[in-house]
C-alpha cells in the first residue's frame, strides 16, 4: 500500500546584534558592510531560522539543542554545514522541501541587490529549485533595536512534504 501523502510546516526565527568587524553574512552570501551579527557561530540569522523551520516541521530538536553555543565545535562555523547536518537528517526522515518562505528584517545594508544571489544560495542548500524559495527583506521604518540597526533578524516558514513526489 502506498505511503499517505504527508505535508508539514514549521516556522523559524533568529534575531542577532550586530557589532563592527564581523561579515554580514545573509543566507550563505556574504552582504558588503561595516558591521555582522554577533553570535558564536557565523551569525547568519537566515540559515538559523530556516533550521529552525526545518526541525519544526520534521519533528527534530531545535538549533540550540543540535548545535549548542556551549560547544566550542561550533564556534565560528559556517551556518551552511549545520543546515546541511539538518537536511540530511531531514532527507532520512522521508521529507522534501516544498518551500522556504524568508523575511529578513533589517533597517541597513539595503538588501534588494542580494536577495536574487541570497534565494539561489539557499534553494541549492535546501536541494530545490529557486522558485520555491522567497526571500523578501523589511525594514522596521526606525523602530526598535532592528530600526535603529542594533540587530538583523529573520522569520522563516518551510513546508515539507513526504509520501509522494513533490510537484
Amino acid at each position: 500500500m502506498p505511503e499517505k501523502a504527508i505535508h508539514r510546516v514549521g516556522i523559524g526565527t533568529d534575531l542577532h546584534r550586530m557589532v563592527p568587524g564581523r561579515p554580514l553574512v545573509l543566507g550563505h552570501v556574504e552582504v558588503p558592510f561595516d558591521q555582522g551579527p554577533a553570535g558564536h557561530s557565523d551569525g547568519d540569522v537566515v540559515l538559523h531560522a530556516l533550521i529552525d523551520a526545518l526541525a519544526g516541521a520534521a519533528g527534530l530538536p531545535d538549533i540550540g539543542e543540535m548545535f549548542p553555543d556551549s560547544d566550542p565545535a561550533y564556534a565560528g562555523i559556517d551556518s551552511g554545514r549545520l543546515i546541511e547536518q539538518v537536511m540530511q537528517r531531514v532527507r532520512a526522515l522521508g521529507f522534501a522541501p516544498v518551500n522556504a518562505d524568508v523575511i529578513i528584517h533589517a533597517e541597513r545594508p539595503r538588501l534588494s541587490p542580494y536577495k536574487a544571489a541570497i534565494r539561489d544560495e539557499v534553494a541549492r542548500l535546501l536541494g530545490t529549485d529557486p522558485d520555491r524559495v522567497s526571500i523578501k527583506a523589511k525594514t522596521h521604518e526606525g523602530v526598535d533595536a532592528l530600526g535603529r540597526g542594533q540587530a538583523v533578524a529573520c522569520t522563516a516558514i518551510v513546508s515539507l512534504g513526504r509520501g509522494q513526489p513533490v510537484p
